[in-house]
């Protein structure tokens, strides 16, 4: 590559790229959200299983760009033992389509599905998300 020239980005980021951006978008998150994170699992997968969209009620896997799955914190414990542990999935392909169709930056978006996947199940309301999102994004 001669220099003063830039390389390119060619193609969509992959599983790896995805959850590198998601763990700088949890590395922003302000300490009072990201101690909820403790222990869930962070899943890239291309789409959601057609097992989950049937019982969402979804028929479109471009519809569901990311998921939580298992228990809020508050509910984990000993006696739970067998159970898979907390996770949030990230579907790589539909994150790639709202990308491309919406212009918002790729980590904004990573940040917000992260967010509001683990936010809905730790009882925050929307606008507590919207604040962590903006603390997130000036950090």
């Amino acid at each position: 590559m001669s220099p003063g020239v830039t390389r390119r980005q060619t193609f969509a980021p992959d599983a790896a790229e995805i959850e590198r951006l998601a763990d700088q978008a949890i590395a922003r998150l302000p300490e009072t959200f990201r101690r909820h994170l403790d222990g869930v699992v962070l899943r890239v997968e291309e789409f959601a299983e057609d097992d989950v969209l049937a019982e969402l009620g979804m028929e479109d896997p471009f519809e569901l760009t990311g998921l939580y799955s298992g228990r809020p914190i508050g509910e984990r414990s000993s006696m739970h033992s067998g159970e898979l542990p907390a996770m949030i999935h990230l579907y790589r392909r539909p994150l790639l389509d709202e990308w491309a169709e919406t212009g918002v930056a790729l980590e904004d978006l990573v940040t917000h599905v992260i967010v509001h996947e683990a936010g809905h199940h730790f009882g925050f309301s929307d606008e507590e998300m919207h604040a962590i999102e903006a603390e997130a994004e000036a950090g």
